[in-house]
């Protein structure tokens, strides 16, 4: 596959994937889809590093964005430079996006295994802290969280999407290095009649 085509492939990839980062740290500020909940003392530190919102998506959206570029016309609009030029940006952002990635999965591991923040026994705090992540397969422990409801499966529902995208978004961004690499020392393999297109 040429670095163009690839580069396309993989920003296409990386633009939705940071887009559902960024939906899901939303939706971890709004415990259960209300707002009641959503202050400092209710809410993980995880949830407020907002891993998801800068990490896993504005972080990777940049890269994505760069690769579609990448893979679009050369710099002078003919292909005349093989799109070296976009290529070399597309290395930097992807190493950028590598990092960006690697903060949204590593905040949202911590996040599932401390686990939320909630009222039990008339006190907020982290009360799944000390299972280091045992709560996890035992979901009896997840009914003993009274505010806000249902947190817990709403919070290891939404780092667990976290975590798998950052994964991908791992993945995709470390391809599109190599990629970007290549195409800047090897040009786009496209024809030009094709790099019109």
């Amino acid at each position: 596959m040429c670095t163009g085509k690839c580069a396309r492939c993989v920003g296409l990839s990386l633009i939705p994937l940071s887009l559902i980062c960024i939906v899901a740290n939303a939706l971890l500020l709004v415990p259960n889809g209300k707002t009641t909940w959503t202050n400092v003392n209710h809410l993980s530190l995880q949830v407020w590093l907002m891993a998801g919102f800068i990490g896993g998506g504005l972080m990777v959206l940049c890269p994505g964005i760069a690769a579609v570029r990448a893979g679009g016309k050369g710099c002078c609009g003919t292909g005349c430079c093989g799109n070296r030029c976009r290529m070399l940006r597309s290395v930097f952002s992807s190493a950028f996006g590598v990092l960006g990635a690697i903060y949204c999965l590593s905040v949202s591991g911590a996040g599932l295994r401390i686990g939320p923040k909630c009222l039990r026994n008339s006190e907020w705090g982290y009360h799944f802290e000390d299972t280091l992540g045992t709560y996890l397969l035992n979901h009896t422990q997840w009914d003993l969280c009274e505010e806000p409801p249902h947190v817990v499966t709403w919070n290891v529902t939404l780092f667990s999407l976290l975590v798998a995208a950052s994964c991908l978004e791992i993945v995709l961004c470390g391809i599109q290095l190599v990629n970007a690499t290549l195409g800047v020392f090897c040009g786009d393999c496209r024809k030009k009649e094709d790099a019109t297109h």
